[in-house]
């Protein structure tokens, strides 16, 4: 029998349908999402739990001529299937593939290339306006998960949308926080009279005539006052009814006809109208329902049994509440992992360390930090900004606060990292996780800008590890400097062999790794160990290379970058961040003013451009930032330059350099 999914191509093709032939199509759409995610992995328990609401959507507005805004792509995987990327689906989140979010490029039904929760509210404002601007008729409909709406860009959104009115629709989709119940059946019997059209006819012709009555506005508002306190006692609504939003919910997300008719209503009333669905994380798939945090994101599992593969019979699967294993395995611990037991560690015997995370506990390493000492760890939610300051206080009072976050996600908070941070010279380290390329969540979640950006604060030190066991000394000593500490590192572990060699961490200080006389090159964090591999090619070649772990971003080892420019007349650097005032403008800088900017000087990093999505070796051999591509660029540009004669010191100077800098 073939599947009524493979007849809908587009939104039309889903109206045609009946709508009792729409639960079919929906348990056809969390089949195949279950078929695409158990063998490629990727966000899950979101998708399977806003099949309904997608489907709805579709089913009673009219896109792309009407203007759906998703907040979070990954809710939004049926969205995909339905608008004409049904037969692409297989390819999510693969290398030259569909991306894991919605993509402005990839479709006309996405009107924004969005990643980070709490946005979608102040855009679709901006259309609703736009649109009443150009006297259009269009629906405008903004769907938000509840998690995002703490978000402080989304909150100043309801405030602002409360206050002009525009006509829209805001659908709250609520499926961790259960912001409220809905109390019986009389919640229901009241939202249907709320949205029934003759309701607000009558509604509002009893307004206009009790208003040309004596005392009449003042009659109309007490009436007012009487439904919201109604509503107060049935439903959960009345903070966004003074707000300025008139309010409908809770509903049941996944009650298609009572999700058809509600919406079919408040598509007919005016002014701003949040709409509460709630809807179950992991809808439909067992293991997804009684672990939708494991399946909110998930390595590639056997649907049957819910483990992941390549676990064996006897393995715990995610339903078990461990932490998935990475795809990937590597020869030492991935940052992540010594990240999060160092803390763990050095928390045993210091009791000022304290914890933070902005919802992101495991993919930061946290998890087993707030298992262990519940008192000191927080998790503030989607607040990145409230994050910061809540460390400048911890850090104000005397403790040692550490914020674990993603470094897509430290952009949000530019600002009081800035004022809260570093202009009261507070000791906040600042654990930046994914500080590279992340891979198949793509430009919205690469990590390349937190260099450029955070380069420029006075007072705060900038260090990223090479490996594991250096970002367990890098970690020790952050919190010990007395300083605002920005530690960078990259996802997964080190991309080579580790060195095994001492780690003693000194301000400022890089480390000499290998001497060479032709050309140094000065590599940071995650691109020293490739850094190397290039280096073995080119004395292959009859290249010499001297290999320096930079260790510091800010502030650099000056001493080091003189004596390496000395040496070899040649200097390189590597880094995987944006190369526009990142890693290698600070050399460039020192050099200048060493009086060494005569010295050749080549800058390799990631060009003034949004990297797609890929494996991070698929995206690292793309931007030749990989052991291969490197050699190749550094080779090609030694060749190229004249060198400039000798200013060789003695071996031995040479030697005592490398000693004291590392």
């Amino acid at each position: 029998m073939t599947r009524l999914l493979e007849t809908i191509d587009s939104p039309q093709d889903l109206r045609r349908l009946a709508m009792s032939q729409l639960p079919r199509v929906a348990q056809e759409v969390r089949d195949e999402l279950l078929r695409v995610i158990s063998g490629l992995g990727g966000h899950l328990a979101s998708s399977l739990g806003a099949v309904e609401l997608c489907l709805a959507l579709h089913y009673v507005f009219d896109a792309p001529s009407d203007k759906l805004i998703w907040d979070m792509g990954y809710q939004a995987y049926t969205h995909k299937m339905l608008t004409g990327r049904r037969k692409m689906i297989h390819t999510l989140k693969q290398f030259k593939g569909l991306t894991g979010f919605n993509n402005k490029d990839e479709s006309p039904y996405d009107l924004f290339t969005t990643g980070h929760g709490g946005t979608c509210l102040s855009t679709a404002m901006g259309i609703a306006i736009a649109r009443d601007h150009a006297h259009a008729a269009h629906q405008v409909v903004a769907i938000i998960g509840d998690a995002s709406l703490g978000e402080g860009m989304a909150l100043e959104a309801l405030n602002h949308i409360g206050h002009v009115k525009p006509n829209m629709l805001v659908i709250l989709n609520d499926n961790k926080m259960s912001i409220a119940q809905p109390v019986g059946g009389l919640s229901r019997y009241l939202n249907r009279i709320i949205t029934d059209p003759l309701y607000n006819r009558i509604r509002r012709k009893l307004e206009a005539g009790v208003e040309r009555l004596p005392k009449g506005v003042k009659l109309v508002k007490m009436g007012h006052k009487v439904e919201e306190s109604l509503k107060g006692l049935l439903v959960p609504g009345l903070i966004f009814e003074e707000l300025g939003f008139r309010y409908v919910g809770p509903i049941d997300g996944h009650n298609l006809p009572e999700l058809i008719a509600t919406l079919r209503n408040v598509k007919r009333l005016k002014g701003p109208i949040l709409l509460h669905v709630q809807t179950l994380k992991g809808k439909g798939y067992t293991p997804a329902e009684q672990d939708p945090e494991t399946f909110h994101k998930i390595e590639p599992f056997d649907v049957p049994t819910g483990q992941l593969k390549g676990q064996g019979a006897r393995g715990k699967g995610p339903g078990s509440r461990t932490k998935s294993a990475p795809s990937t395995p590597h020869p030492s611990p991935s940052f992540t992992d010594a990240f999060g037991a160092e803390l763990v560690q050095l928390a045993q015997t210091d009791e000022r360390i304290i914890a933070i995370t902005a919802a992101m506990p495991e993919g930061t390493g946290l998890a087993e930090f707030g298992r262990r000492f519940p008192q000191r760890y927080f998790d503030v939610g989607m607040a990145e900004q409230h994050a910061i300051g809540l460390a400048a206080g911890l850090a104000r009072a005397g403790l040692r606060p550490v914020f674990g976050i993603y470094s897509s996600f430290l952009q949000r908070a530019y600002d009081q990292v800035m004022h809260e941070m570093c202009l009261q010279k507070l000791p906040v380290v600042l654990a930046i996780d994914r500080a590279c390329l992340v891979g198949e969540d793509g430009p919205t979640h690469h990590g390349l800008f937190d260099v450029a950006a955070l380069r420029v604060l006075p007072h705060l030190v900038m260090l990223s590890p090479k490996d594991p066991d250096e970002l367990r000394a890098m970690l020790r000593w952050s919190l010990d400097c007395g300083r605002p500490v920005a530690l960078r590192y990259a996802r997964g572990g080190p991309a080579g062999e580790p060195l095994g060699r001492g780690t003693r961490i000194a301000l400022g200080r890089g480390e000499l790794l290998q001497q060479g006389e032709d050309l140094a090159i000065l590599a940071v964090g995650s691109m020293v160990y490739p850094a190397m591999g290039a280096a073995e090619q080119l004395r292959r070649e009859g290249i010499r290379a001297s290999v320096i772990n930079a260790r510091f971003i800010k502030p650099v080892d000056r001493r080091l970058i003189r004596h390496a420019a000395m040496q070899t007349g040649a200097i390189v650097t590597v880094e995987e961040a944006q190369i526009s005032g990142g890693f290698g403008s600070a050399i460039s800088e020192a050099l200048e003013s060493l009086n060494l900017s005569h010295v050749p000087f080549c800058r390799i990093g990631l060009p003034d451009e949004f990297v797609e999505h890929g494996t991070r070796a698929q995206l690292l051999k793309l931007c030749q930032l990989d052991a291969d591509g490197l050699f190749r660029r550094i080779s090609a540009w030694f060749q190229a330059v004249q060198k400039p004669g000798s200013l060789a010191l003695p071996s031995e100077a040479w030697r005592s350099v490398g000693e004291a800098a590392s």
